[in-house]
């Protein structure tokens, strides 16, 4: 049975998608090396149109191919790391110096109970800890899931389309495997980043626009400091 060309694109498009869902969401990390053979058993397809799909990802910067190893999940380097946390940076400050103003009670209920998950996640993960337990996947999906609804709620309740969508254009690019790795090695920074987001919070309730700028591109700065020192020591450990 002919597949039409347009099918063709519509696949290799799919394709693309899901992985590089899977690359922003931590699921396929940087340095893991895509396998062609066993993505197109995966997918239930030939070689041919995941090999497209691969090539559609190293047009977009998120795969590299390397010379005897394929394709593989390319890693940020800590100049593009520090430069996309500068440009987030400003503009979740914006979005939450904006949010203060405009924000509904709806939409403040919604980020108090984003906080109480986050606040939730992070007990049950130093439970884990002082049990002598490695803090697993689903324990980091937990408080990244509330902390992805934390910032996003706020984006919304800025009321700037064109800001938000900047937002989420800006997260679509940037591989979150990194700033969650950095997160889950430390209970102090995890009970930092709670403790950060109580003040911004505090902040939005109180409709004070000035602080919640100020708290959230502290916020956000101090974030992108640890990503890059982190990814740095790990290129100087050769990891």
């Amino acid at each position: 049975m002919s597949v039409s060309a347009d099918e063709r694109r519509a696949l290799v498009d799919k394709l693309a998608s899901q992985l590089h869902a899977r690359v922003l969401s931590g699921e396929l990390p940087s340095g893991t090396r895509l396998r062609q053979k066993a993505l197109a058993e995966e997918f239930g397809v030939s070689r041919t149109p995941v090999r497209e799909a691969l090539r559609k990802l190293q047009a977009g910067g998120l795969v590299e191919l390397q010379p005897n190893r394929g394709a593989v999940v390319r890693g940020l380097s800590p100049r593009e790391i520090r430069d996309a946390y500068e440009v987030r940076a400003a503009l979740e400050a914006l979005a939450a110096g904006l949010a203060a103003e405009r924000a509904s009670r709806e939409q403040l209920q919604r980020l108090e109970h984003a906080q109480g998950e986050f606040r939730a996640a992070l007990e049950g993960t130093i439970t884990r800890r002082r049990g002598g337990h490695e803090v697993g996947a689903r324990d980091i999906r937990r408080w990244a899931s509330a902390n992805d609804e934390f910032h996003q709620t706020i984006h919304e309740a800025s009321g700037n389309e064109v800001l938000a969508g900047t937002l989420a254009q800006l997260a679509q690019n940037f591989p979150r495997d990194l700033s969650r790795l950095v997160v889950s090695e430390s209970t102090a920074m995890l009970e930092a980043n709670v403790r950060e987001h109580e003040t911004i919070l505090e902040a939005l309730v109180q409709h004070d626009a000035t602080a919640a700028y100020e708290r959230m591109r502290h916020h956000v700065s101090r974030a992108g400091g640890l990503v890059t020192l982190r990814v740095e020591q790990r290129a100087a450990e050769g990891i």
